[in-house]
């Protein structure tokens, strides 16, 4: 994407405030949308930022690795039709500015709306799903480990596959992990993910490791890294023989994590900093809550919502 040299790049907050300007006085648009389209387009910078886009030379591409990072975040079909009018209003209003030459949004076509809700696991099914794991089986402790750092570390599948072992730190009980724009953070490690972990670099040291492999903590039985497909393969088949019926994969346990801590009364920055997010904005729209089941919990707990 061009951009228009003519224009001092904004800050995002200037952007923001630009934006929502536009909303309200050239397009005349009601307060509650310009408030959802403004945190729609908080997210949309928030993301830029941890991935060093320019709002001004973004393309189609940026666009849709934006759009695709939001559905793994879990929202809805409809969430998502709503991210993506904002968006678009958005990077109208950049063109319409002369930030940019280039609407890079022309072509691309909007999300189908649903109503699909992301799936978090239960503690039991988490449970359940572990129990599944084949331990007689060579890989079993090595998927058994993988497991417990997903669940309880709230990796993604990327970081979990670079995960080194000089970033390990089993004493301490945490792990360095590289994130999104090469930036690192702490994360901590529960004792029972650290157990696991242990065992399997017992059996990782029989494996006859490929040079180009010796820094990775997890391996295939012919001591190269693993791929992206064989983690989906290992926790999908695990859910399949634990008689789980929602749709699980590694964000599913990344989410559950989140959700977990949440639902246990974790601060919501402490969150934001273990999953490597740029921004709380971020966070909060990630840790989806049920509002149905929040609802049935006042309703049975709550002394003013009692009949």
């Amino acid at each position: 994407m061009i951009e228009d040299s003519s224009r001092t790049p904004a800050t995002p907050d200037k952007l923001l405030r630009d934006f929502t300007g536009y909303l309200r006085l050239e397009r005349g648009m009601s307060q509650n949308t310009i408030e959802a389209y403004g945190r729609d387009v908080t997210h949309l910078l928030c993301w830029m930022a941890g991935n060093n886009v320019s709002p001004e030379r973004a393309d189609a591409s940026d666009v849709e690795r934006f759009m695709a990072d939001m559905h793994d975040m879990g929202l809805t079909g409809r969430s998502q039709a709503r991210l993506f009018a904002g968006v678009r209003q958005f990077f109208k209003f950049m063109r319409l500015e002369g930030y940019m030459t280039h609407d890079p949004m022309e072509l691309l076509d909007a999300p189908q709306r649903g109503e699909h809700l992301p799936d978090v696991l239960t503690v039991a099914e988490i449970d359940a799903l572990i129990s599944a794991i084949d331990m007689s089986k060579a890989e079993g402790q090595r998927n058994r480990a993988i497991i417990e750092t997903l669940y309880g570390s709230g990796l993604r599948v990327s970081e979990l596959l670079d995960l080194s072992i000089d970033r390990l730190f089993l004493d301490e009980q945490y792990i360095i992990v590289e994130g999104k724009g090469s930036k690192q953070r702490l994360v901590p490690l529960s004792p029972v993910a650290v157990e696991q972990i242990t065992l399997w670099l017992e059996d990782r040291e029989r494996l006859d490791i490929k040079p180009k492999a010796a820094h990775l903590l997890f391996l295939n039985r012919r001591g190269n890294g693993l791929t992206r497909q064989m983690i989906f393969h290992i926790i999908r088949t695990c859910a399949q023989l634990a008689g789980i019926q929602k749709t699980v994969s590694p964000h599913t346990l990344r989410h559950s994590f989140a959700t977990h801590l949440l639902e246990g009364g974790a601060n919501l920055r402490a969150i934001q900093e273990m999953l490597g997010h740029e921004c709380l904005s971020t966070t909060e729209l990630y840790v989806h809550l049920d509002r149905s089941r929040l609802r049935a919990e006042l309703l049975e707990h709550h002394p003013h919502f009692k009949s």
